[in-house]
């Protein structure tokens, strides 16, 4: 993996929540947060209410709109981003990880923790220009965002669903092309 784990986790937080907002909707109950929420392994402020899940659910199209973005568009956006929140980066250690970098408190609201926290991980992969470890699903009925943290730089699916479905199909046309024959 070409990024440090904290990156590396922001940005998998990022395109999770960001395609939860494609059709079908995936977040759409506090036991939906909740379980991103322990799955991403966010820490501080948790307020489990509807008011929370409404701004988590707000920020998606902004993290889509990121995820993306070209280069120096993605520069912009991650700019403001930062700006907007009153970022101020430090080096944080808690639970099970190592230092690390945090740019608010905990005790700020999870929808800006998560844009910020995905605005710093998107510095790395701007810096590296590692853009194209991000792209959009190769099935041509999704618009998911596919992160591509693999050497070879191979995963062309956002999800395993998204996947099977071609292959399916590459496999369906592999027969009826042998039967015809």
């Amino acid at each position: 993996m070409p990024f440090t784990h904290d990156t590396g986790q922001a940005l998998q937080a990022a395109v999770v929540l960001a395609n939860s907002g494609l059709d079908p909707d995936t977040m759409t109950t506090l036991e939906d947060l909740d379980t991103f929420f322990a799955d991403f392994q966010y820490t501080g402020r948790h307020d489990d209410d509807r008011a929370e899940l409404d701004a988590v659910r707000a920020v998606r199209s902004r993290l889509y709109e990121l995820l993306t973005a070209d280069r120096d568009t993605a520069a912009g956006i991650v700019n403001t981003m930062l700006a907007d929140a009153g970022a101020v980066p430090q080096l944080v250690r808690h639970g099970g990880w190592d230092w690390h970098l945090h740019a608010v408190g905990a005790e700020r609201d999870l929808a800006t923790r998560i844009l910020v926290e995905t605005a710093m991980a998107m510095i790395d992969v701007i810096r590296a220009d590692e853009m194209s470890r991000l792209g959009i699903c190769a099935d041509e009925s999704c618009e998911g965002v596919v992160l591509d943290l693999s050497r070879n730089r191979s995963k062309r699916f956002c999800s395993t669903t998204c996947g099977n479905r071609n292959a399916v199909a590459a496999y369906r046309a592999r027969r009826a092309g042998t039967e015809s024959a």
